[in-house]
C-alpha cells in the first residue's frame, strides 16, 4: 500500500475522507473504497492499493496511443494496473479496468518500481513512457513517481486518459507530462451518465486546462452507432476543440462491439470520413480517422499546402517529409513535438 494523494477529512463526517484525486470527488467511508475500487480508506488515511502493480507492460508504437504529432515512428513502453473510475459499457480493456468490480475488490499485478519501469523503457529503446489502457488517474502516484524518473532519464510521458482528472491533481501532473491523449467521448450528459457513469463537463474542463498548462494535447472519439454520430454531435465536438486550439490533433475513431455494448454495429466507414471532413470545415488543422488500416486519413497533412508531411499505416510511419518540425514542400511549422 502507498498513502494517495489529493484527499481531505471532512469536518462534518467523522471517518470519512473525501478524495480529490479526480473529479468525482468520492466521500468514502472507513474500510471502504471509491468508485475506481483501488483507493480505500483505512483509520482516516486513504491508501493508493495498486501503487506499482502492474498489470500490463508493452512496448508500443506511439501511433497507438493514439499520439500523432509527438516523436512519430518512435515506441513507447506502456503500463497499467488494473482499476478504472469509469464503467463504459463499450471498454475495449474491460478485462483490467473492471477487474477489481468483477474479482471482489482484488488488486492482482506484478510488484514494479518506478526505477525499473523507467530502466525498462531505456533498454527497450523507447523514447517515452505511457501509462494507459485503463485510466492511468487511479494509479495517479506510481505515474508521477515514475514521470519524475523518466523525465530525469530524458524519456517524455504520455497520458491516456478520459480527462477526470481532478484540478490540483492536474497541475502537479502537467509539471513531468508531456502529451497527453484525452477521449471526448460525446457531448452530452446523457452518454456520460448512461455509458460511462460520469459527466461531461469535468472532461471539456481537463482538456482546457491540461492545454493551459503547456501539455501537448490530443483529443480522441469513438464514434457509436446512434450514441454520438449524428452531424450536430460531431460538429460539437469539433467546434468546442477548435475554441481551444486548431491545432489539436483530434482522432474520430471506428467502434466495435464489446463488453456491454453489442447491441450496435460497427462504424461505417463513411460515417468517419463524414466526421473527419467535418472537423476540418470547423477550422481544425488536423482530422485524423482510426481504427480502418490504410485508410489515408491517418495521414498527416500540411495545413499550409495540402501535401503528406507524415505518411501511415496502421500504427506505422511509412514516410516522413519534415525537417526540423516544418514541412519540407513549403516550409510551413507542423504542430506538435518533433
Amino acid at each position: 500500500m502507498h498513502e494517495a494523494l489529493f484527499y481531505t477529512h471532512p469536518d462534518d463526517k467523522p471517518n470519512h475522507v473525501r478524495c480529490l484525486l479526480c473529479r468525482h470527488n468520492c466521500l468514502i467511508a472507513e474500510n471502504h473504497r471509491g468508485i475506481c475500487k483501488v483507493r480505500e480508506n483505512r483509520n482516516g488515511v486513504l491508501y493508493s492499493l495498486n501503487y506499482g502493480r502492474l498489470i500490463s507492460e508493452n512496448i508500443d508504437p506511439i501511433e497507438k496511443k493514439p499520439i500523432f504529432h509527438m516523436l512519430p515512428g518512435s515506441r513507447s513502453y506502456s503500463i497499467a494496473t488494473v482499476g478504472c473510475n469509469f464503467h463504459c459499457k463499450h471498454c475495449q480493456n474491460y478485462e483490467i479496468s473492471q477487474y477489481p468490480h468483477r474479482h471482489e475488490g482484488e488488486i492482482p499485478g506484478t510488484l514494479r518500481t518506478p526505477e525499473e519501469v523507467v530502466e525498462a523503457a531505456g533498454r527497450a529503446g523507447c523514447r517515452s513512457i505511457s501509462y494507459t489502457y485503463v485510466e492511468p488517474t487511479i494509479f495517479y502516484e506510481f505515474a508521477l513517481d515514475t514521470a519524475k524518473l523518466a523525465r530525469k532519464a530524458g524519456m517524455k510521458n504520455i497520458f491516456v486518459s478520459n480527462g477526470y482528472t481532478g484540478a490540483e491533481a492536474t497541475r502537479e501532473l502537467a509539471l513531468y507530462l508531456d502529451a497527453n491523449n484525452i477521449d471526448l467521448k460525446a457531448f452530452t450528459d446523457k452518454f456520460y451518465k448512461e455509458v460511462c457513469g460520469a459527466r461531461l463537463q469535468p472532461v471539456l474542463d481537463t482538456i482546457r486546462l491540461m492545454k493551459e498548462l503547456g501539455v501537448w494535447v490530443e483529443v480522441t472519439t469513438l464514434v457509436i452507432p446512434e450514441w454520438n454520430d449524428s452531424d450536430e454531435e460531431l460538429r460539437d465536438i469539433a467546434s468546442f476543440i477548435k475554441s481551444i486550439s486548431a491545432d489539436i490533433p483530434w482522432h474520430v475513431s471506428r467502434f466495435w462491439p464489446t463488453y456491454k455494448m453489442t447491441d450496435r454495429s460497427p462504424t461505417p466507414h463513411q460515417t468517419l470520413t463524414r466526421a473527419r471532413e467535418i472537423g476540418l470545415s470547423e477550422g481544425l488543422r488536423y482530422v485524423y480517422v482510426g481504427n480502418i488500416p490504410d485508410d489515408t486519413g491517418e495521414n498527416t497533412l500540411c495545413p499550409n499546402c495540402g501535401k503528406p508531411v507524415i505518411e501511415r499505416t496502421g500504427f506505422a510511419v511509412k514516410q516522413q517529409h519534415m525537417t526540423d518540425g516544418n514541412c519540407t514542400h513549403c516550409n510551413t511549422p507542423i504542430a506538435g513535438i518533433f
